[in-house]
């Protein structure tokens, strides 16, 4: 069977209006061994505007609510960026036809202004045009002329053949596999003739062909989905290019000790995307899990690309490897130590709580909370649940309120979350975590560890430094706790 790498770049992997597409090209050429075949997903470019370095598809936000509100602005920003990486990168024999589809591309992005300015709305499938040919689309024909012009046999997804196809939720797309499959002929024609194909990340399709969009970080669920649609025919494995591999917590919060992670299961990588690690779009590992399939993901550090990290389904014939193995360093058992801010916990009868996730779970409204848990209130039942975007809450009250008419909401809380599917078997985990955040006076509101979960939450108020704070003390104290898997042979 064919091996396919869906291979993602990001707009920072891309560099600052294209200066590291030379970097991409050489890993893409080195990705080309044994046959493989290589999709690979772009997201927007990236560049300096208005006195800071923006992603195109903030560009394209920024500039489409200002249509919105009445103020026409250049738009030339559209075509000058991507015009001048192809003078830059592509050769003199695919530079016309690729102004060509530029150019098209461009018109379609100045009508649907016109149509924001008129109606005064940017929303729904004139929004996502904006940012599908103002940014990923555009940047998927962009690349693939400039492979092309490297000497790789490459092609670029027709647009109006795109494989993934999405519900009709504009902005926030939900990926439907069974008219996916149904829409991959022309993709699948495209890689047996060609050694490379680019994609545009973010971007979906209806059933009657409306361009759609996924939510922030819908590039990775991009990738995720081509894997998915491939898995029937092809052996196919995602590889995230990233600036680094997954460390053990994030840089920006802790300086020192940090640890290169080597491998994760699906579960770890899934929770620490949730609690705010940029490891990937934690939906992109659901999307998988959801349609039973086992499809290995590399983390790879682009400028050092023999670091890696590795995530797989599960890591249960890993583990008992490193059980027996003392050359592998990536043996602890608190795998990382992560956190997230402006969260917010609904308390709620539980069994109008139940009805409130399955809504959530069918609809595929929102999948960053967590169900906490439970106590008794005069023989009630309470349910907490933990929604890990406070201003969704906020946005939504009055869907809560549908379900109890009693809920109660608590704000500005924020999470400090532990991950390892291997942590229960640290003795005194949890009151060791407990009794770090507290020497920094940080007060706990509550703390939930389940085995289940591999993972152990502790909440706080979201004030000052206090999540921070708390995240540098746990590390801190997993670099100094000696509990290791290879130390522990003999227990295990």
């Amino acid at each position: 069977m064919t091996k396919v790498i869906v291979a993602k770049f990001g707009g920072s992997t891309i560099g600052q209006n294209g200066d590291q597409i030379p970097t991409v090209i050489k890993r893409i050429k080195a990705m080309r061994t044994e046959g493989k075949k290589i999709v690979a997903v772009f997201s927007a470019p990236v560049m300096e505007h208005e006195g800071k370095v923006k992603s195109m598809t903030d560009i394209a936000i920024n500039i489409g609510r200002k249509y919105a509100s009445g103020q026409k602005v250049d738009s030339s920003i559209f075509y000058e960026i991507y015009s001048n990486i192809a003078k830059k990168y592509i050769s003199q024999k695919y530079i016309e036809e690729f102004e060509y589809h530029l150019q098209k591309f461009y018109n379609y992005v100045n009508i649907s202004l016109n149509n924001v300015a008129e109606n005064k709305r940017f929303i729904d499938v004139t929004r996502s045009r904006i940012l599908a040919y103002g940014g990923e689309i555009t940047m998927s024909y962009l690349m693939d002329y400039i492979l092309r012009s490297n000497g790789l046999k490459s092609d670029h997804v027709d647009i109006d053949k795109w494989p993934i196809i999405t519900d009709d939720n504009f902005e926030a797309a939900n990926f439907m596999l069974d008219e996916s499959k149904e829409h991959k002929k022309h993709f699948l024609q495209l890689l047996e003739k060609n050694e490379v194909i680019s994609v545009g990340g973010f971007i979906g399709k209806t059933i009657d062909g409306l361009e759609t969009t996924y939510e922030r970080g819908g590039s990775d669920r991009t990738a995720a989905d081509i894997a998915i649609i491939l898995y029937d025919e092809f052996k196919t494995q995602i590889d995230f290019e990233k600036d680094n591999v997954v460390l053990s917590a994030d840089p920006k919060i802790v300086k020192e000790g940090l640890e290169s992670i080597r491998y994760l299961s699906y579960n770890e990588a899934r929770l620490a995307g949730m609690f705010g690690m940029k490891i990937l779009d934690p939906i992109a590992i659901k999307e998988i899990d959801d349609n039973n399939m086992d499809i290995p993901i590399v983390i790879t550090s682009i400028l050092n690309p023999s670091d890696i990290t590795i995530i797989e389904k599960s890591l249960i014939n890993r583990k008992k490897a490193l059980l027996d193995s003392s050359v592998e360093n990536d043996n602890s058992l608190i795998k990382i130590v992560t956190g997230k801010r402006n969260c917010a916990i609904v308390r709620m009868e539980s069994i109008a709580a139940s009805y409130l996730i399955a809504s959530l779970e069918k609809d595929k409204q929102y999948y960053n909370f967590l169900k906490l848990s439970p106590y008794k209130v005069d023989n009630t039942e309470i349910t907490r649940l933990l929604f890990l975007d406070a201003d969704y809450v906020k946005r939504h009250e009055r869907l809560f309120k549908a379900f109890y008419p009693k809920v109660e909401f608590a704000y500005g809380k924020g999470v400090v979350t532990l991950i390892g599917d291997m942590m229960w078997k640290m003795p005194n985990i949890v009151s060791t975590a407990s009794r770090t955040v507290g020497d920094y006076d940080i007060n706990i509101l509550n703390l939930d560890a389940q085995e289940e979960t591999s993972r152990i939450l502790i909440i706080v108020d979201d004030i000052d430094n206090n999540v921070a704070n708390a995240i540098r003390a746990i590390h801190l104290q997993r670099n100094k706790t000696d509990l290791k898997i290879t130390d522990n042979k003999n227990n295990n």
